[in-house]
């Protein structure tokens, strides 16, 4: 069995399709090309370049374009009733994988939001969605809606991967929480604006709900999780992280943080707030070690059949 090893970036990520992955490639930052060092060793490994704060529907869409070399077709129900063109980038001719055959599976590895993109592409590859078989005219469809290929996913590995939803979001919309309460050092919040700064989301007049920081929210990402089953015959993986330590009653950056998470980090680890469906927004009792921008608990697997995950610690 050949295996084909896919790689999907996170929020405000890049990939193989975009130049300033020539500079910085996102899979090994300033430590070297992950993906060149990997396709060296024999594994052959290839970097999408999916919608930096586009939906896990919008993502999942172009990854499936990528890999095939298709026109990204987001569906003619999902394209009406968020607002946005049916068709995106054309990949004819210039496909992910140029020489992918039907013997071939896929191991999809998603970074951060890139394992809720991974996992949603999983489930339209086995079962499709039903609101697109009914909207679709004359098999007007792409081949992603109408399912049945769930024999080509091999596993599915989810590495940091807010996989229950992300604190910060709803933190950051909770009146009741006062950020500038939380103490922290006085460079970090220099860092944490301009990580803020970087993190808005870049609209082009859709449905805000169709973007990635209304997915990766703590009660949306529960409504996804009931969607998303686990295949049968495919491995799912989770590698969550922490990247903080014990202080009194809550847990704090070590040293050596990337900045930008620095201040983040802080302020998820006193935040208690809950969600609208009543969901709390962190974990009590001293459990709020985060990655930098995620409690350690959302990170974890689903909490929709969990039971069928493979947790890495």
């Amino acid at each position: 069995m050949k295996l084909k090893f896919v790689f999907i970036h996170g929020t405000a990520g890049w990939g193989s399709y975009d130049k300033r992955n020539e500079k910085m490639p996102y899979w090994g930052m300033r430590g070297g090309d992950l993906i060149s060092y990997l396709n060296q060793k024999g594994f052959d490994s290839y970097a999408v370049s999916v919608s930096p704060f586009g939906s896990a529907w919008d993502r999942a869409c172009e990854l499936y374009a990528q890999i095939y070399g298709k026109k990204t077709d987001y569906g003619t129900s999902h394209s009406k009733v968020y607002g946005h063109e049916r068709f995106g980038r054309d990949f004819t001719g210039c496909a992910l994988i140029p020489d992918l055959k039907d013997d071939m599976k896929l191991v999809l590895i998603g970074h951060s939001f890139g394992g809720t993109t991974a996992r949603l592409f999983a489930e339209l590859m086995a079962h499709g969605d039903e609101a697109e078989r009914a909207a679709a005219e004359n098999g007007d469809i792409s081949p992603l809606f109408l399912g049945g290929m769930e024999d080509r996913i091999h596993s599915v590995c989810a590495a940091a991967c807010a996989m229950n939803g992300n604190s910060s979001f709803d933190m950051l919309s909770d009146p009741g929480f006062d950020l500038n309460s939380v103490k922290v050092p006085w460079w970090s919040r220099y860092f944490g604006r301009r990580m803020s700064n970087q993190l808005q989301t870049e609209t082009d007049g859709r449905d805000p709900r169709d973007c990635a920081d209304h997915d990766m929210q703590i009660d949306q990402a529960a409504i996804l999780n009931e969607r998303m089953c686990t295949l049968p015959d495919v491995y799912y993986f989770s590698v969550p992280c922490s990247y903080t330590k014990k202080s009194n009653d809550s847990y704090v950056p070590k040293k050596g943080m990337e900045p930008f998470f620095v201040m983040r980090s802080y302020q998820i680890g006193q935040y208690t707030g809950m969600t609208k469906r009543g969901v709390q927004g962190s974990v009590r009792n001293g459990r709020k070690m985060t990655e930098g921008s995620v409690p350690f608990p959302k990170l974890r697997h689903s909490e929709h059949r969990a039971e069928n995950w493979i947790l890495m610690i």
